[in-house]
């Protein structure tokens, strides 16, 4: 079996990937496409901790190939999206309606997969870039068959995160202003969230001025060219004047979630997607939070999948929500070191390998 396997030291694309067999409560996928995200090449240049040796991927879809003991909501045939959210459903934040929070979904990395006999650990509880991957019930969720697989694949995440963003963790809502700074995956998919939302002015920020035609695309009234102006905040605040009720940081930059923060209006949120190093800080002007300004973290858009996934595939059917203009690329997953590249380079809203 096919797998990108990350040893610590190197990155190669294996052929002799073996999995176990799915047990109580779980479903073996097999991959048909997977997007590739910065957190993958975050794991790659240390950015994001995780312990080695490690099957990559967690933007993913797919084909249940066989269920566990239990399971019922998916069987073998069905097309499915998968999270990377394998919260347990039984805690206090779980019956809260907040999985993201679920501690036992953070931080306990299977190893259903091995390699000449030894065990690999599994990116994300998901490991999309294997052509099987065996995932817990909760984190397949069945999808129409119409949907491509590549389009598909980029729910699980980018559009989790980004959309869910806007809608479950900010909350935008009708007329209001957004700001948001990086128009990659997750920003294209923030945009896009504030369009859906109804927000009346939605200004993208970015240093690539090719981007400007997909941020408009997306969702954008306005771009601001960050290579092209000696002052950012100063060239949003022209079309923005009192600031924004909405700032959405999405490359993971300390200087940029200050900029964020100072470009708020009164009663402003902050909302922080983009990944700094593990132990950056940032700081920020505590005298400006005194007119109800808010910082706010978010994780996975705070999503509850089996939810927000079925809603995606709905409003893509229906044509208000964008997924086929996200795959810039798609390569096999021999390919993945032109995708990685494609990705690092910012070339591409999302490269996509496929099995």
């Amino acid at each position: 079996m096919r797998g990108v396997v990350f040893d610590g030291k190197r990155v190669v694309v294996a052929d002799d990937l073996e999995i176990r067999d799915p047990g109580p409560g779980e479903v073996l996928v097999g991959i048909r496409a997977a997007g590739v995200c910065h957190s993958d090449l975050s794991v790659i240049d240390g950015t994001i901790p995780f312990p080695v040796p490690v099957v990559l991927g967690h933007e993913g879809a797919g084909v249940v190939e066989a269920v566990g003991a239990g399971v019922t909501h998916v069987a073998p045939g069905d097309h499915v999206s998968l999270s990377t959210l394998a919260n347990c459903g039984a805690c206090a934040d779980c019956d809260r309606g907040r999985p993201t929070m679920c501690r036992r979904a953070i931080g306990m990395p299977g190893q259903p997969f091995s390699r000449g006999g030894k065990p690999l650990f599994q990116f994300a509880s998901n490991s999309a870039f294997a052509e099987r991957t065996i995932v817990k019930a909760v984190q397949a969720v069945k999808i129409p068959e119409d949907i491509p697989m590549a389009s598909a694949a980029l729910i699980g995440c980018g559009v989790l995160t980004g959309v869910g963003a806007v809608l479950n963790r900010a909350r935008v809502d009708r007329g209001e202003s957004v700001v948001v700074i990086g128009s990659g995956g997750i920003g294209l998919n923030v945009l896009q969230g504030a369009r859906i939302a109804g927000a009346a002015t939605v200004v993208a920020v970015d240093a690539n001025p090719a981007k400007e035609a997909v941020a408009r695309q997306f969702g954008a009234t306005h771009f601001v060219d960050a290579s092209a102006v000696p002052d950012v905040p100063a060239a949003v605040r022209e079309v923005l004047p009192t600031g924004a009720d909405h700032a959405f940081e999405c490359v993971g930059s300390v200087r940029l979630i200050r900029q964020a923060i100072d470009l708020l209006d009164r009663h402003g949120q902050a909302v922080l997607l983009g990944v700094p190093g593990f132990r950056e800080e940032a700081a920020f002007q505590v005298s400006s939070m005194y007119l109800d300004k808010t910082i706010m973290g978010c994780r996975y858009g705070s999503a509850r999948p089996q939810r927000d996934i079925a809603l995606y595939a709905d409003l893509y059917r229906r044509g208000s929500l964008l997924l086929d203009e996200l795959v810039t690329e798609v390569h096999p997953v021999e390919d993945f070191p032109k995708a990685a590249e494609a990705a690092r380079a910012g070339r591409v809203a999302r490269a996509v390998l496929t099995f």
